[in-house]
């Protein structure tokens, strides 16, 4: 968004103080304000006095969110990280900020976007009811599936624009608020096309002695990694050779290691850790295929369009998934990838096989995916469409 001219300020709910910090973070211009660190308990008098402040400039509004979110114990249920209450503390404390700075510059943000459907977006909602300041939100995956149906449709109702990321998700939207279709847009995430571009070794169209599989995702369970690592165990023993690396890290990582020492597969796959975007690009360029088998969970719980699937398909690198929500928008079986039932390990691991003995096949799905990646995820494109919801 600031690439493209639009003067931007982040709010991020909490500072999650994390060891690998992807590069994109370091090129922002944005200040960014932590609003977590607002409702320490030692700071009480600080709180009471910015609500005292914002209640003093907007009663009917401060009185209105504070009566919803008492009257609403519902927030409360569905996926959420924080409580309604906390949420409520934290919009306060971003309407006092926003004021604060109106006094500096003499400027006031004109529209607030909340990228998730949960808690950012319920903060959101609370600062257009007290200040009116329109705003709009992103519902990506488990944030939306996961929050009731009538609490999303009350921030669908008062929110300028619902932005999703695939059409599974667009569906459901619809179906829910069928009334409010006009406010919905879909608009793919987008990978910087400059950065992930195709390299000669990409899907190499000759197998060396131990061809590379490749797979990035937070290791969790919807990540799949249980079918994947089940799909390459019948890989091995089949007799094909191969070692595959996973980047990413989460809680099933102790699961995953104690499974590939229980099953002698522990010189064969390796858990690598976090890394951040930029050192994945040259890993994506070496490797000979990419894996990722996501599933549905039993409590609804979902990917979109993984990017990691997108970043792969840029560089040309010829990919293995499952069709879960929007994956099937963006890989085409036969054409673009190999695409499977979720939870089908006999095929996935036939698939595996049937690229890693098979060079022009791997070529042609990884030509093809780096063209459908080319041009509808755009990452520059995608940020232009936003512009024009939010200005």
């Amino acid at each position: 968004m600031e690439k493209i001219g639009v003067s931007i300020q982040i709010f991020a709910l909490t500072n999650p103080r994390e060891k690998v910090v992807q590069m994109q973070v370091d090129q922002v211009q944005a200040p960014v304000h932590y609003l977590d660190e607002s409702i320490q308990p030692r700071r009480l008098g600080q709180m009471l006095r910015k609500h005292a402040e914002v209640a003093r400039l907007y009663f009917t509004g401060y009185i209105r969110s504070l009566f919803y979110v008492a009257a609403q114990p519902k927030l409360d249920q569905g996926y959420t990280a924080s409580s309604r209450w906390e949420c409520f503390l934290q919009a306060v404390h971003l309407v006092y900020v926003l004021r604060r700075q109106q006094r500096k510059t003499g400027k006031m943000i004109d529209h607030l976007h909340a990228h998730f459907a949960h808690d950012p977006a319920l903060i959101a909602f609370l600062v257009h009811l007290m200040t009116g300041i329109p705003f709009s939100f992103t519902a990506h995956a488990r944030d939306l599936y996961q929050v009731p149906e009538d609490v999303l449709t009350d921030r669908i109702r008062q929110a300028r624009a619902i932005v999703t990321c695939c059409r599974a998700n667009l569906d459901y939207l619809n179906q829910i608020a069928p009334s409010h279709q006009s406010k919905f847009s879909l608009i793919y995430h987008g990978v910087n096309l400059d950065d992930f571009e195709p390299d000669s070794n990409t899907g190499a169209s000759s197998v060396p002695e131990s061809p590379i599989i490749l797979s990035v995702g937070r290791l969790v369970e919807k990540k799949g990694f249980q079918d994947l690592l089940q799909a390459l165990l019948k890989v091995k023993e089949q007799g094909q050779r191969f070692r595959c690396t996973i980047y990413g890290d989460g809680p099933l990582s102790g699961t995953l290691e104690r499974w590939l020492e229980e099953h002698g597969m522990a010189g064969d796959v390796s858990l690598m850790g976090d890394s951040t975007q930029q050192e994945l690009i040259s890993i994506y360029q070496s490797a000979t295929l990419f894996l990722l088998t996501p599933v549905h969970t039993e409590d609804g719980d979902r990917d979109g369009i993984p990017n990691v699937l997108v970043e792969a398909m840029a560089v040309g690198l010829p990919v293995i998934t499952t069709a879960v929500a929007g994956i099937p928008e963006l890989v085409d079986n036969n054409q673009n990838g190999l695409l499977y039932r979720p939870r089908d390990v006999e095929g996935i691991s036939s698939g595996i096989i049937e690229l890693l003995r098979n060079a022009e096949k791997r070529r042609q799905l990884g030509s093809a995916g780096s063209k459908k990646v080319t041009e509808q995820f755009d990452i520059v494109q995608a940020a232009k469409r936003l512009k024009t919801l939010f200005i």
